[in-house]
């Protein structure tokens, strides 16, 4: 497309945009595996409408121009710590996402390290279970950092022992997931902690994924184990607001358990010509939007909206783990904690049955080991249970009505 000479009418372009997301996938109707996450419909508004309210200011400018949006920063963060138990003196940051929020707190590690150690030119290694999230590598591969996968137990939950035993002098970052990405399953952070206290190493815990709603999950009594700063060891953690805190993107959150350790956060340099240039982030610009919408989020639900939707959602969700049992040859992927849920087969190719869902309008999430379809759940899909199952039953059906076919070649992008 060439540079236009013209504008165009505002309705023409609306028209557009409207016309070009008509093969997107129906996100509304829960066809999504991931990527869009809702409560309820008043919180969605609520969110939206607090966005708007802060649609052109720069969270850039918090500490000069806006000291609005400083504060409503300051105020998610104290919210924030208070949900996950931070002693006195914690400290934390608004990001974009769960992405900038792990490197993050991966480069401030680092920079601790090394400062610790004497050493400005340390790399050292960073030590998980084979299920940690991608962004870790991410980071490691921007800071030349080596990142050590220990393999799960046959259970598909973390092996604390092996993990303690990849541990050695050069390590400068252990971490936990709560829970991991791929099965759903909440690291014994507890054990980790002990671990980290040890051998003096820092514990993460990347809740990302469940930060914002295995605290509410707690409470309502399920057995969800502990993984925030309860747990001594527990130095840092990363909690995204634009999953299960229900806010709308970009909104994360990353956490430290004294403002010691994050101050090593913060990129500070002066040697330019205009003076010193100080930000909190990875990115400069920030949309103020982002930090305006979670305050209003968490303020409008409190924690009796969270433990509402928390229950519906948590409910829904034991629902389609039984309904998926009862489907013959499915079975679910080990004992997710929270809200991810996989489901493999017995006797058929779980791709297939992915494949199948596709013709149907369904967007396939897959795992790999072993193979399953992978959902990160949300009312989205407790509101489309019904025909979701419905066309599952069906692909299993049509599955086994006919001779067995390798599975067309399908690929999940998260």
């Amino acid at each position: 497309m060439a540079f236009p000479e013209k504008g165009r009418a505002r309705a023409d372009i609306l028209r557009e945009l409207h016309e070009r997301k008509a093969n997107d996938i129906d996100w509304r109707g829960g066809r999504a595996p991931v990527f869009v996450f809702k409560a309820e419909d008043e919180v969605d508004r609520m969110g939206r409408e607090a966005f708007v309210e802060y649609f052109a200011e720069n969270a850039l400018g918090a500490t000069s121009a806006f000291p609005s949006v400083r504060g409503l920063e300051q105020e998610v963060i104290a919210m924030a710590l208070d949900l996950f138990h931070a002693p006195p003196g914690a400290a934390g940051f608004m990001s974009t996402g769960g992405s900038e929020s792990i490197l993050l707190a991966v480069q401030t590690c680092r920079k601790f390290e090394r400062d610790r150690r004497g050493q400005p030119r340390h790399h050292g290694n960073i030590v998980a279970s084979e299920t940690l999230h991608p962004a870790f590598d991410k980071a490691a591969s921007l800071m030349d950092l080596e990142i050590r996968r220990v393999p799960v137990r046959a259970d598909l939950r973390a092996d604390v022992a092996a993990l303690e035993a990849a541990i050695d002098t050069d390590t400068i970052l252990l971490v936990g997931s709560a829970p991991n990405f791929p099965y759903g399953m909440i690291d014994p952070i507890a054990e980790l902690s002990e671990i980290a206290l040890r051998h003096r190493v820092w514990l993460h815990v990347d809740a990302c994924v469940g930060g914002y709603l295995a605290p509410f999950a707690r409470r309502l009594g399920r057995p969800v184990p502990e993984f925030d700063f309860s747990l001594p060891g527990v130095r840092s953690i990363s909690a995204d607001l634009h999953k299960y805190g229900f806010c709308p993107k970009p909104a994360s959150t990353v956490l430290y358990r004294s403002a010691a350790d994050a101050a090593f956060q913060p990129f500070d340099f002066s040697g330019w010509p205009s003076g010193r240039f100080i930000t909190g982030t990875v990115v400069g610009t920030r949309p103020a939007g982002g930090v305006a919408a979670a305050w209003a989020v968490l303020q409008h639900l409190g924690a009796e909206g969270y433990l509402r939707i928390a229950e519906q959602l948590l409910g829904g969700i034991d629902r389609y783990r039984r309904e998926l049992g009862a489907i013959p040859g499915l079975f679910v992927v080990g004992e997710p904690d929270l809200a991810i849920v996989a489901y493999g087969s017995h006797d058929l190719d779980a791709f297939a049955i992915a494949t199948q869902m596709a013709q149907r309008g369904w967007q396939p999430g897959l795992l790999r080991r072993p193979r399953a379809v992978h959902r990160m759940m949300s009312m989205l899909h407790i509101d489309s249970m019904a025909p979701y199952l419905d066309d599952l039953r069906w692909a299993v059906s049509e599955l086994r009505a006919r001779p067995p076919a390798p599975a067309q070649p399908i690929e999940a992008r998260y």
